[in-house]
């Protein structure tokens, strides 16, 4: 009689085949993910402290990478919330065409290339607290450093304004204001709210925003890559007079992203 040879269950190839296919499957995504990384680290020059990416963003996408960031760290706000942070391209002057590196050393250069005149950085509206331009930047540390880069603008009856918590005291800042006239002002997003809010800070002279969007720390982070300072920021910049202003035709607000 025939002996039957035994055969192995039918289960068992394609489950061996299923779990090489999920790992191969694995390995693809992770690839996917590091080619990805690899790619975004490219635009990030750590010596110089800046993400190169920032310089040749068009309005448009810039417009596009703002709404994705307050989006990835706007989980706790409502869709409608979010809507109303959104910054449309229109809104935005395109800058893509400053061919200069985003440091420092190039700021008062940058500011100047998009004045309409750049004599008028050095000076300031008569009332006091009323600056002509904004620099926003994401921490008090690179804000005092900011404010030496502009020093240019900066003379005997017009002060840089400080507007940021590194070392002082709000209470100070709103009695520099109120005694001061101020051409450009370097703060931070919450710092600058709370400062409009009481008063002190006062917007009806502010021809320019410039968000200080190139600079990265040490860990490769920077004002729109945490949630502590990104969502502030969108906040400050989606504020209802900035948004009237933005597409004025007459009296315009720049908005740029340095």
């Amino acid at each position: 009689m025939a002996q039957t040879q035994p055969t192995k269950p039918a289960s068992l190839a394609p489950k061996a085949k299923s779990k090489k296919r999920a790992r191969e499957d694995d390995g693809s995504s992770r690839k996917r993910r590091k080619s990805a990384f690899e790619h975004e680290d490219l635009d990030l020059d750590l010596e110089a402290s800046l993400n190169k990416k920032i310089g040749f963003l068009d309005s448009m996408l810039l417009a596009d990478h703002l709404a994705q960031k307050t989006r990835r760290f706007g989980t706790d706000l409502k869709p409608v919330e979010l809507s109303a942070l959104d910054i449309s391209p229109n809104a935005i002057k395109d800058s893509s065409s400053f061919s200069e590196p985003r440091s420092l050393e190039n700021l008062p250069a940058f500011l100047e290339a998009y004045a309409e005149n750049p004599k008028k950085l050095g000076d300031a509206p008569k009332e006091n607290g009323s600056p002509h331009t904004i620099i926003v930047t994401g921490a008090g540390l690179r804000a005092a450093e900011v404010v030496r880069a502009v020093r240019k603008f900066q003379s005997k009856n017009v002060t840089v304004g400080k507007l940021f918590a590194k070392h002082i005291k709000i209470e100070d800042t709103k009695k520099f204001l109120e005694s001061h006239r101020t051409g450009v002002a370097v703060g931070t997003p919450v710092r600058l709210s709370d400062l409009t809010e009481s008063g002190a800070l006062k917007l009806d002279k502010l021809e320019r925003l410039v968000v200080d969007a190139s600079h990265i720390d040490q860990k490769k982070r920077g004002i729109m890559d945490m949630k502590e300072t990104m969502i502030p920021l969108a906040r400050w910049l989606s504020r209802t007079e900035f948004k009237e202003k933005y597409t004025d035709p007459e009296r315009p607000l720049q908005l740029l992203f340095y």
